[in-house]
């Protein structure tokens, strides 16, 4: 339960991102505003990682190459969530990064990648995604 309600609060953070990064984008242009998020973010987590560990961050071994991609997909998600807020609001463009991120879960679960614990889609699950993408309809609809 805790760690929903962790899952929860980082949807809050992410809505609220977002907002900022796409009055950042409008203000210095998107680039600029995903390099300063970035920038922004390595100030925090350097600290924290050498408070926290003791030592600097270089106890890497044993993840794979494709673990470190995160980095540079953390980098176009800043710039589509920004670019998408901009263009369409928080609310819609919102709807579908969730709808987006839910069905791509769901198949990442299916298929156990990259170290997850495989989750077969049973059919009750495609009812819950068609009922979010009606919702995600019904949310766009103008």
């Amino acid at each position: 339960m805790i760690a929903l309600a962790i899952a929860c609060l980082a949807g809050v953070l992410m809505a609220v991102q977002g907002v900022l990064n796409s009055g950042l984008g409008r203000a210095v242009g998107l680039l600029r505003a995903v390099l300063a998020v970035h920038a922004g973010g390595l100030a925090v987590i350097v600290p924290l990682t050498l408070l926290r560990a003791g030592r600097s961050p270089s106890g890497s071994a044993g993840a794979g190459w494709a673990y470190y991609l995160g980095g540079p997909i953390g980098v176009g998600i800043v710039y589509f969530v920004a670019a998408s807020i901009g263009r369409v609001g928080a609310c819609p463009a919102t709807t579908a990064i969730i709808t987006g991120q839910v069905l791509t879960a769901a198949v990442l679960d299916h298929f156990g990648v990259l170290g997850l614990q495989r989750a077969p889609f049973h059919p009750v699950k495609l009812l819950g995604v068609l009922l979010l993408s009606l919702g995600a309809w019904i949310l766009l609809k103008e």
